[in-house]
């Protein structure tokens, strides 16, 4: 059964997915972490059997390629039928760990974006909220410096509750509130918050050895759309420059922080990577990259079904979505 389910995938995906000349459109599934075991606090958190599952189908049901090569091709209308790319987001050290032994059992290239100010002991401010509201004590908790109020904080559900909203607020406030918001939540937690979830330089260059593709995704990942040009500029360009001296490879694509257009980058920061010199950007728009698109706001989507059969019809699903939202 899973034979046959495999082969009728392959063949509807040549279909969906034709390659040559004929257009055809390039699924980008977008990843960030890869959890050894699953979180009970995060759930939506990939672990590495539901991951494993999923590079099992992509490997025999499409042509995965490296993003650099998919996107040339893609320019030059020499797509292969069914190619897709996967792309990891900000440098989490379970992307060495735990992501990269499974991309090597299934022979699969794939991108992974890194925010190099994280890299060594660095965490990003989404992971200071989640390892913070982990560590609160139990009993209330006064969360009106992030526009929160106060709340509740006991059982799983009530710290499930809070993490998405508080992400969201601290995620769109200026780099300096969030980094003091940041300290404050920091501050409210009964033990020390791990400061180990991000590669460190010689993981980064370990990958890049075993041929995963590094690219760019700023140094300290900021929401672009609130810097002016000159930071945004230095973001940019100083996180291409330090990965380059590091891997020996100039990176040859980049990731927008967070990636909504108009909301997280504007066009005016496409036009400063493209500046930078890279090839090609992808965003969080949902839908497919097809040739007709503007090469630096290319759609990525998130892969979160956790069974075969699911996720090949997501990907059977989301090849209608060829015209993804962009920025102006």
């Amino acid at each position: 059964m899973v034979g046959l389910f495999q082969h009728l995938l392959r063949m509807a995906a040549g279909v969906r997915y034709p390659g040559g000349d004929k257009k055809p459109g390039l699924p980008i599934l977008m990843y960030h972490r890869v959890l050894a075991q699953p979180d009970p606090l995060q759930p939506e958190v990939p672990d590495a059997a539901w991951v494993n599952m999923q590079l099992a189908l992509f490997a025999q049901s499409f042509n995965v390629l490296p993003l650099p090569e998919a996107v040339q091709m893609m320019r030059e209308n020499r797509l292969p039928p069914r190619a897709m790319c996967l792309t990891f987001d900000d440098g989490y050290r379970d992307n060495h760990d735990v992501a990269m032994p499974l991309l090597r059992s299934h022979n699969i290239r794939a991108t992974v974006f890194v925010a190099s100010g994280f890299l060594g002991d660095g965490r990003i401010f989404n992971d200071t909220v989640v390892e913070a509201v982990r560590r609160l004590p139990s009993g209330t908790v006064d969360l009106r410096f992030a526009g929160m109020g106060i709340h509740p904080v006991g059982d799983l559900a009530s710290r499930r509750a809070l993490m998405g909203p508080l992400t969201q607020n601290i995620k769109y406030q200026k780099p300096e509130e969030r980094a003091e918001s940041c300290r404050r939540l920091q501050d409210l937690a009964d033990s020390p918050l791990p400061d180990d979830l991000m590669m460190r330089p010689e993981h980064v260059q370990a990958l890049h050895r075993q041929g995963i593709d590094i690219g760019g995704h700023t140094v300290n990942h900021p929401i672009l759309a609130l810097l002016d040009d000159v930071q945004a500029r230095h973001e940019i360009e100083a996180n291409r420059a330090y990965l380059r001296d590091l891997t020996g490879e100039t990176p040859r694509t980049f990731a927008f922080p967070n990636g909504k257009p108009n909301r997280d980058y504007t066009k005016a920061q496409a036009q400063l990577v493209r500046q930078a010199g890279y090839e090609a950007a992808v965003s969080t728009a949902y839908g497919i990259a097809n040739a007709s698109q503007d090469l630096f706001e290319l759609p990525r989507f998130v892969a979160i079904e956790r069974t075969p059969l699911r996720m090949g019809a997501r990907m059977l699903r989301v090849a209608k979505y060829q015209q993804p939202s962009v920025a102006q």
